[in-house]
């Protein structure tokens, strides 16, 4: 992974993309990204804004930054939603193998003949007034503020909707690595040793297989963030007033044309995000994966 100087360079941005997002919004010089300024709409960059305004006058530096932590948070969440179910459904299924293995695998068959988009809107759609009545709760057991609140429990249907559908790819890689590891030695000596079903599955041949599952992960990521930002670009992501990078990116090019710094910006982080990810997933595919390797 050392020797791996884009892979490296990649995780030294993600670092900093994360800081940027989670942790400078707290600082005392970034506004308020939900502040209206009707006096200043549509400002061009400057040193009071660094991104400039949008066409309400909020500071779109702040929102890029508070976009970027919705975009990340649904990423890596719906992620390990979306790993969690497709690696324990496709070890079982593995593992098992005969019959369980055929009905397990023909669900996935079916679920993946199914529209994935459409699929996500459904489950979305569902699940929304369920996430709003735990909303409610939240604010009515906390006392907390709704605008403190709402922006992360709001993004719950996002997070279950796009974990619960995503994790089909991740059941069959790991089906298939399970089915060639389980009748290998150290199995057998574990099986000899009266060892149960399950601690041979969780304990023994899962943390052989556990390389593919963290490249497919670092490669999933990008991919479900993209999906949210098409799903908010259509507006059915996440809600007003928050805002994600799929948000900005689709009130940028709405107003390309007048104002292109609105587009830029978003997409700057965006984009730069994504190559990252996906460059950090292929230094730990060379990594992790010796027969895969480039040298």
């Amino acid at each position: 992974m050392a020797r791996n100087k884009p892979a490296l360079v990649s995780l030294g941005i993600l670092v900093v993309v994360v800081i940027a997002c989670f942790i400078v919004p707290f600082l005392p010089f970034v506004k308020d990204p939900a502040a209206i300024n009707l006096a200043n709409p549509a400002a061009a960059p400057s040193t009071q804004y660094w991104f400039g305004t949008d066409q309400l006058g909020r500071d779109l530096f702040a929102r890029v930054l508070y976009g970027g932590q919705v975009s990340l948070l649904v990423g890596f969440v719906a992620t390990g939603v979306a790993v969690l179910i497709g690696v324990v459904f496709g070890a079982i299924s593995g593992y098992c193998g005969g019959k369980t293995d055929a009905v397990m695998m023909r669900f996935v068959d079916i679920l993946f003949a199914l529209p994935f988009l459409v699929l996500v809107i459904l489950f979305a759609l569902v699940v929304d007034d369920y996430a709003s009545d735990f909303t409610t709760w939240v604010i009515e057991t906390t006392g907390w503020q709704r605008g403190r609140v709402a922006p992360i429990t709001t993004l719950i249907p996002l997070f279950i909707a796009i974990g619960a559908i995503g994790w089909l790819t991740i059941a069959r890689i790991v089906r298939a690595q399970v089915m060639s590891v389980k009748n290998l030695d150290f199995v057998e000596a574990a099986i000899s040793l009266g060892l149960s079903r399950f601690r041979i599955l969780f304990r023994h041949i899962l943390p052989n297989v556990i390389g593919p599952i963290i490249i497919y992960t670092t490669l999933a990521v990008p991919g479900i963030m993209l999906l949210e930002s098409v799903l908010s670009f259509l507006g059915l992501g996440v809600k007003p007033p928050n805002s994600s990078w799929g948000i900005l990116i689709k009130e940028g090019a709405d107003r390309m044309e007048v104002t292109p710094y609105l587009l830029l910006f978003p997409s700057l982080f965006f984009a730069t995000t994504l190559f990252a990810l996906n460059f950090l997933g292929d230094g730990l595919r060379d990594a992790l994966d010796p027969k895969s390797s480039k040298d």
